[in-house]
């Protein structure tokens, strides 16, 4: 495999007056690495999209917006944000599908200095309190679902404004979304601070609260820059190879992206959106994944990437009747999440003829991917996730902090210009997550001898389900809110489909019984579905713990049978 001549193409596109010249910057007391040539901020990658005015840029169902009218709309909503009090600095929020206007909501402002909270769709009504208490946004825009939310807990909203999406009846009080786009006007000049949070994305909490991880604009256009050079770093490597040189006046070709994930996540947002925006290419929305509607779409819209989590993949790829689909248009099948399994990147790259295999590893508070990986590399080391991207500095940290060679599995820490600023309201959890720039990631990894990371396991109480991060410790403090519940460890148990779901052992009350489907109700009440134990195990002996008290969980879940779960 051509190794060498990854190394030449990195340094060709990352040195001094390269398209990627990596520079050093000082960033909130921390030397990072940065983009020379990246854009000063989301708002100057928005405006650099106006060429492509006639293109589409959103498809859902039988709507099309083109970069023309998105343009049009961003505009009239950020005029309209103003003229109810929003000012840069605030915060406005986003609960509802992936639909249209999620994208034109999150434009508008980040073209003004306002961040955008992407409040998780699933939540429920407690945890949609919990967000807007911790975020305070000045405007709350939400489909008929959330708004349904809203009204099992009115107070919630607080002095937030809300504006109804696409729901037939709303709160009194509420503007309607046909206001807002219709307000008009050019958009407002805004000077963007290129440290200024640009969204405000949760992820789950180990203390039961989940964290409104800071993204700002330079993270995040420092994770744009990231996904071009991937793709273009393999490129050239593989050209330089195979002595099939690259031609630099072929027009690139222009994307054509199946939304699969929520919006409120990374993967769908800074990745996926991101970049096709960047291209000038056609973004294709869904209500939910399907894979046969999934497949529907790539016929029809001529779709050139599929990025989801690996179970996506796999129900696309494993489809009954995926011959009986055109899918010549697709280039890239994968996505991130999760790791894609060894065998099923070979599935992808053997059954999508015109497409290659490709994931990235990354997280909410790098503001998307640390490395990448794809094609003929990751056929090579399909165990792998990549290499880190040019922005990341990288360590593999022992027990006792020491630094470890390549081949030792240790701790996971990055720094670079994508980590995000901190948490909001938590600096206890900041602190804990970053020390001088450096982000602890929470995963056991090692390096080869290529720089190729390996994903070993994971140091934190988590469970990944379907690319959706369940720390052990959130479902445990929903379980002890029950009376009956004396104590419980909740784990992942392997799925062949989703990669885990949440398993958890519990012992009772003296006196007291309740079954699985009490336990589950009880969890549907406080939080969102993807977190309810499937596997319910109930004991009548104390759990197994260690010396200091904490429970043994990987002990307990090797000592459980799946089959004998309620």
């Amino acid at each position: 495999m051509y190794y060498a001549e990854l190394n030449q193409a990195w340094a060709d596109l990352t040195g001094p007056d390269a398209p990627f010249e990596i520079t050093e910057i000082e960033v909130r007391g921390a030397r990072l690495k940065s983009f020379r040539n990246a854009p000063p901020s989301v708002r100057a990658l928005w405006l650099s999209t106006a060429a492509f005015a006639e293109r589409d840029y959103l498809v859902y169902g039988d709507e099309r917006i083109t970069y023309a009218e998105a343009h049009r709309q961003v505009a009239s909503i950020a005029n309209w944000m103003i003229s109810v009090g929003v000012a840069p600095g605030d915060r406005i929020a986003i609960a509802m599908r992936n639909y249209p206007e999620w994208m034109l909501i999150y434009w508008a402002a980040a073209c003004i200095g306002v961040a955008v909270v992407g409040m998780n769709a699933w939540w429920t009504a407690t945890e949609m309190a919990y967000g807007l208490n911790d975020a305070r946004p000045k405007v709350l825009f939400a489909d008929a679902e959330r708004i349904a939310r809203l009204a099992e807990q009115p107070q919630m909203l607080g002095e937030a404004l809300l504006v109804a999406v696409r729901a037939d009846t709303a709160p009194q009080g509420a503007v309607a979304w046909r206001d807002v786009a219709a307000h008009g006007g050019d958009l407002p000049q805004v000077e963007v601070d290129p440290d200024a949070d640009v969204c405000i994305f949760y992820t789950s909490g180990t203390t039961g609260f989940p964290k409104g991880a800071q993204l700002t604009h330079r993270g995040c256009v420092s994770n744009l820059f990231n996904m071009a050079f991937s793709g273009q770093v393999q490129a050239l490597a593989t050209a330089k190879a195979t002595g099939v040189a690259i031609d630099p006046s072929a027009p690139a070709p222009i994307p054509v992206t199946l939304i699969t994930t929520p919006l409120f996540h990374v993967t769908a947002n800074n990745c996926a959106a991101y970049v096709t925006t960047a291209a000038g290419g056609k973004m294709v929305l869904m209500y939910r994944w399907d894979a046969t509607e999934a497949l529907q779409l790539i016929q029809r819209e001529r779709v050139s990437g599929v990025s989801g989590v690996p179970v996506m993949a796999r129900e696309l790829v494993t489809h009954p009747d995926f011959a009986s689909y055109d899918t010549a248009s697709l280039l890239s099948v994968g996505g991130g999440g999760a790791q894609l399994q060894p065998d099923l990147v070979a599935k992808i790259d053997a059954t999508v003829a015109t497409a290659r295999p490709n994931t990235g590893y990354g997280m909410t508070e790098t503001c998307g991917i640390i490395t990448a990986v794809s094609g003929d590399f990751f056929v090579d080391k399909p165990a792998s996730c990549g290499r880190a991207m040019p922005t990341f500095d990288v360590r593999i940290v022992g027990e006792n902090g020491e630094a470890l060679p390549p081949g030792q599995p240790g701790e996971l820490w990055v720094k670079g210009a994508p980590v995000i600023k901190g948490y909001i309201n938590r600096p206890d959890a900041t602190a804990e997550s970053i020390t001088d720039g450096w982000l602890h990631t929470g995963d056991v990894a090692y390096l080869d001898d290529d720089q190729f990371i390996f994903l070993v396991d994971r140091k934190k109480d988590m469970v990944l389900r379907g690319g959706e991060n369940i720390y052990c410790a959130e479902v445990e403090a929903v379980l002890h809110q029950h009376d009956g519940v004396a104590e419980c460890s909740v784990f992942g148990v392997a799925d062949d489909r989703l990669g885990e779901e949440v398993g958890v052992a519990v012992v009772m009350r003296p006196g007291q019984a309740v079954t699985a489907a009490e336990l589950r109700d009880h969890c549907a009440a406080l939080t969102a579905r993807h977190k309810i134990p499937r596997y319910i195990w109930i004991l009548d002996t104390p759990l197994p713990r260690n010396a200091s008290g904490k429970f043994l969980r990987r002990e307990l879940r090797d000592s459980l049978k799946t089959e004998a779960a309620l």
